[in-house]
């Protein structure tokens, strides 16, 4: 085993913990006061209630013995036999090291949900959700791309997670929209952001953790962690620009929530291709992905889906652009290479995870709407979950 990867994939580890922070605040400043503690926790639990699942199964469901191709074995069950042996995956770092490194992927990837169904769901209800979620749509998944599956054998390409991650989460997102409904009030009166500073301390906590992120998941530090590092932030700094320029277009003033969602489409779309493609290539990422996403969102605008923080169109639309991009733009074996066949086998991996995230996302809140009810009372609602559900206040008045 080698000191400098053990040492890169823990601090690599450490950055992506903090996205998850990150996106709380993110999240937190985009709702509206009365809801900014609810988001926040909805975040933050999500580090306990699935950093206790992926320990326990998830890992091994993930990353276990393939199963026909769609899951994997328990034999890593609580972490038996996962020690300080080489891992399987990454031969110069332990398996623990990698274990934990995956593990927080995996929570905050239904945190990402939580934006879409914000000021809406019952926090009995969230924990359900995520265990379930994270379960049975997340890790089969993960081992679909990652772990041996079925989409690793066809060969798709996920450098750092915008099937597994985005994708899903997005297409999840989508359909917690279509089950929850509107917020109350929603197109009657403006639900503007309450907190624009907090939102940027966000987006740079979510921009300094991507490098982690997608630098950190070349296991190892080595020259395609430096690949990765430098078309990642290539990308983020792309998709801020059109962004900012097309909102100052469409509405007359430059917009900093603009511009900070920009960035996050593009560190959205260039996760996928960030170790596969060039630094040229992540400049064309980071363009389309801030064109296309914008775009997304003034459709779903235009049909009245109420996904309050843009998930489906900021992760699941800048997540299908990357898969597709790196399909394009991959060296060596994308489309500009003359293989039009990886370009096809990401468009499966696409359909393949937005189809599945899809049904088993409506599956599980169908299940749980029916047993303990989904969302939160009109009263509750009109309050505000942080006192309606938490006591609390973000704000001493």
């Amino acid at each position: 085993m080698d000191s400098g990867d053990i040492s890169w994939i823990l601090i690599s580890s450490a950055l992506v913990m903090l996205m998850t922070p990150g996106l709380a605040f993110f999240y937190g400043g985009l709702v509206r006061r009365k809801n900014v503690l609810s988001i926040v926790m909805q975040s933050f639990i999500a580090m306990a209630v699935v950093g206790v699942i992926w320990v326990l199964w998830g890992y091994s469901l993930a990353f276990g013995s393939d199963i026909m191709g769609i899951i994997g074995g328990l034999e890593w069950f609580a972490l038996n036999d996962v020690g300080l042996e080489p891992a399987p995956l990454a031969p110069t770092i332990p398996h623990l090291a990698f274990m934990v490194y995956q593990g927080m992927f995996a929570i905050i990837t239904p945190a990402l949900i939580t934006g879409a169904f914000a000021d809406r769901m019952r926090f009995r209800s969230y924990l359900f959700f995520i265990v379930l979620w994270s379960t049975f749509v997340y890790s089969p998944i993960a081992h679909w791309v990652w772990g041996g599956g079925w989409l690793s054998s066809l060969g798709a390409l996920d450098f750092a997670g915008g099937t597994v991650v985005h994708i899903s989460a997005g297409m999840a997102a989508l359909m917690t929209v279509f089950i929850l409904g509107k917020r109350k009030g929603y197109g009657e009166y403006s639900m503007t952001p309450h907190n624009i500073p907090l939102i940027v301390l966000g987006t740079a906590l979510l921009w300094f953790g991507w490098f982690g992120f997608n630098a950190g998941s070349a296991l190892g530090a080595n020259e395609t962690a430096v690949l990765a590092f430098v078309t990642t932030n290539t990308a983020a700094a792309t998709g801020t620009l059109p962004w900012l320029m097309i909102d100052w277009s469409h509405k007359g003033t430059p917009s900093l929530i603009g511009a900070a969602t920009g960035a996050v489409a593009g560190l959205v779309a260039i996760t996928p291709a960030a170790g596969f493609v060039t630094v040229q290539a992540a400049l064309a990422i980071g363009f389309g992905a801030s064109i296309i996403c914008y775009a997304a969102i003034q459709l779903k605008n235009r049909f009245h889906l109420d996904d309050a923080l843009d998930v489906w169109g900021v992760h699941g639309v800048g997540g299908i652009w990357g898969a597709i991009a790196t399909g394009i733009f991959a060296t060596g074996v994308g489309l500009i290479a003359g293989n039009l066949t990886q370009l096809s086998v990401q468009v499966v991996s696409v359909i393949a995870t937005m189809t599945y995230s899809v049904v088993a996302t409506w599956l599980i809140l169908k299940a749980i709407d029916s047993i303990m009810g989904l969302r939160v009372s009109p009263e509750e609602e009109a309050i505000g979950l942080d006192i309606s559900l938490h006591l609390e206040e973000a704000y001493a008045r």
